[in-house]
């Protein structure tokens, strides 16, 4: 019986170079494993392949040398684990999150949660090209936002509240961005929005909770870490409602489904069909 590789690769099967045998990649989603599911895969990884197992570098995890006659088997056992099989090809890839505010205290978006619902959403959806989301909590960034198609990261809009204030300086010196200045002697505070890069840390570093903020969403586009490498532009305003976030998904993925040429990334359709008109749709939803 001839083996179907295009389709045994479409769901997670990658060919080896040892004849008809597979790295199997595993379903993974913010790179959530519970103890149990790696008990089923060390178990799947002995039985069936050689042993041990890769870990991706987008938090995946891959069983190499699976052999074909044994997939409707390795299938099964890992279903009755509750362990499911990746996917690859042009499609919605591993959604990548750091833990969040659900564990970090760094953390302004609950990043686990987020990237479950993308994953309902829009894992494995049928693309152009292979698409990638990446969710970071913070602007310490551990996952890289902006080497995803799409990033979102975690930001927060500070407020003064001068009642609050005792003039400490405290938010001035933690602002990598100069966009707050205090004046002791004066009791006056400035805070220059169009510096702010949304990272809280004047909200979480006020002794007197002077300020206060707002989480929301920082989204960039186009990000690229492969045979070429970009970093991914960001021109929106933060957004602080989740139902506007999958708005901008929608329009983005809508945009990349009607303009990209087949095995086109979704960087190189935006620096070809136009970055304005891009921006155009994504703002009209807005």
């Amino acid at each position: 019986m001839a083996i179907d590789y295009k389709e045994l690769k479409k769901g997670g099967f990658m060919r080896q170079k040892q004849k008809d045998t597979f790295s199997m990649r595993l379903k993974s989603v913010g790179g959530h494993f519970t103890a149990a599911q790696l008990g089923t895969v060390q178990q799947v990884a002995e039985k069936f392949g050689a042993g041990y197992i890769h870990l991706t570098s987008r938090q995946g995890i891959e069983i190499p040398f699976i052999k074909a006659e044994d997939i409707d088997e390795v299938k099964k056992a890992l279903a009755d684990g509750g362990v499911s099989v990746g996917v690859c090809g042009p499609r919605v890839r591993t959604i990548t999150a750091c833990q969040g505010n659900a564990v970090c205290p760094s953390g302004l978006i609950d990043t686990a949660k987020l990237a479950a619902e993308f994953d309902r959403r829009y894992g494995g959806r049928e693309l152009p090209h292979k698409f990638k989301f990446g969710f970071t909590g913070c602007h310490n960034n551990c996952l890289k936002a902006e080497e995803n198609d799409m990033g979102i990261k975690g930001g927060m809009l500070p407020a003064w509240n001068k009642e609050a204030c005792i003039y400490c300086g405290v938010c001035e010196a933690v602002c990598r961005d100069h966009a707050i200045q205090v004046d002791k002697e004066a009791e006056t505070v400035s805070f220059d929005k169009d510096k702010c890069v949304y990272c809280g840390r004047c909200v979480k570093s006020c002794p007197t909770d002077a300020w206060q903020g707002e989480s929301g969403f920082v989204i960039s586009f186009g990000g690229l870490y492969g045979n070429r490498i970009a970093v991914g532009k960001t021109f929106l305003p933060i957004a602080f409602e989740e139902s506007k976030l999958y708005d901008i998904v929608d329009a983005a993925l809508s945009f990349f489904e009607k303009n990209a040429k087949s095995g086109e990334r979704f960087r190189n359709t935006l620096d070809r069909v136009g970055w304005k008109a891009f921006q155009e749709e994504v703002e009209a939803v807005l």
